[in-house]
């Protein structure tokens, strides 16, 4: 059917005149249902839990629920590929760990580029490892365990969460700084790998200080030093493993990464509350308790310190020659 000039200015007016919605316009209705936060890991630990406080914080802040799903499997690229995969519109995010920098280099194919396909949103926390013996074991300071190592080659292993966890970086960097050798030891996840170290299968295991305290508190691991640049609040008295080995830090962390292209207004939305959370004192001191110190910064700031990571880590996996299993 053909329209007249009159018909078609009539139809054409009144499309103009019907609401446009902008991606501002989004922004300033954002979130209007609930949001989906995905964790790789398993529920009930460190990261599961960080991601409970937040999307705690950010349910009663923003007025729509956030909520957790965990998605497990395959180093949390299970995770990080749906994430990848959903809209950009606010409404999957991302826990993001130190996994996610070192399977840049770990993964010789990945469905995605993390950098690139993952845009930075805010950083939540960030907790050393401790580096830690049976206290049957006959050193008991750090200069003591590398001098040992190098008495004792091809005697003395680390045990590990599987290849390309945090633990397993650590302890390789650990080698490559301090010139010794070590026998690595993968197992499936941090918990059997510290209950071998209880039984004296393996020698040093570098873990999570909110997952070992409860054992060096009760006297069945020994602590040798903190993996931070810093002492942790939650063991004062242990020094760090850059106090003897000149350089060397190796934190675990949690923060939150959205699919790329997400509207600037809604990253620095959920930003600004994330920010907020991390100065609270009762959440703050929530995450102390677990070891944890709170790491607010900016997106630009999280994704600048993400690529350094990835860096860093992928010069340590090289080193090593780790490939995913």
């Amino acid at each position: 059917m053909r329209l007249s000039r009159r018909t078609f200015l009539q139809l054409a007016a009144g499309a103009a005149a019907l609401p446009v919605v902008s991606p501002i316009a989004q922004a300033q209705a954002y979130p209007a249902r609930p949001v989906r936060l995905i964790v790789g890991f398993a529920a009930g630990g460190t990261t599961d839990i960080t991601a409970r406080l937040i999307g705690q914080w950010l349910s009663e802040r923003l007025g729509q629920q956030f909520v957790i799903e965990n998605r497990t499997g395959a180093a949390t690229n299970i995770a990080t590929d749906a994430v990848v995969r959903a809209p950009a519109d606010g409404y999957t995010l991302l826990i993001v760990t130190a996994s996610n920098a070192i399977n840049a280099t770990l993964y010789d194919k990945l469905n995605f580029n993390f950098m690139r396909d993952i845009a930075p949103v805010a950083g939540i926390i960030r907790y050393p490892l401790v580096m830690q013996v049976n206290p049957a074991f006959p050193a008991k300071t750090v200069p003591e365990f590398i001098s040992y190592a190098k008495s004792n080659r091809g005697k003395v292993s680390y045990g590990s969460g599987g290849i390309g966890t945090s633990i397993h970086v650590a302890s390789e960097l650990f080698k490559m700084m301090a010139g010794i050798d070590m026998i690595h030891v993968p197992y499936r996840g941090g918990a059997p790998a510290m209950t071998d170290l209880m039984a004296g299968q393996v020698q040093v295991v570098f873990n999570p200080v909110p997952e070992s305290m409860e054992f060096i508190k009760a006297g069945k691991l020994h602590p040798l030093a903190v993996t931070s640049a810093t002492r942790s609040e939650a063991l004062p008295d242990v020094p760090t493993v850059g106090d003897f080995v000149p350089g060397f830090e190796a934190s675990a962390l949690q923060g939150v990464g959205a699919p790329k292209d997400t509207p600037a207004e809604i990253v620095d939305l959920l930003n600004k509350e994330i920010n907020a959370a991390l100065a609270d004192p009762r959440l703050k001191a929530r995450f102390s308790d677990l070891g944890a110190n709170v790491f607010p910064v900016s997106p630009a700031e999280f994704g600048k310190f993400m690529a350094e990571e990835t860096e860093k880590w992928g010069k340590v996996i090289n080193f090593a020659g780790a490939k995913s299993e």
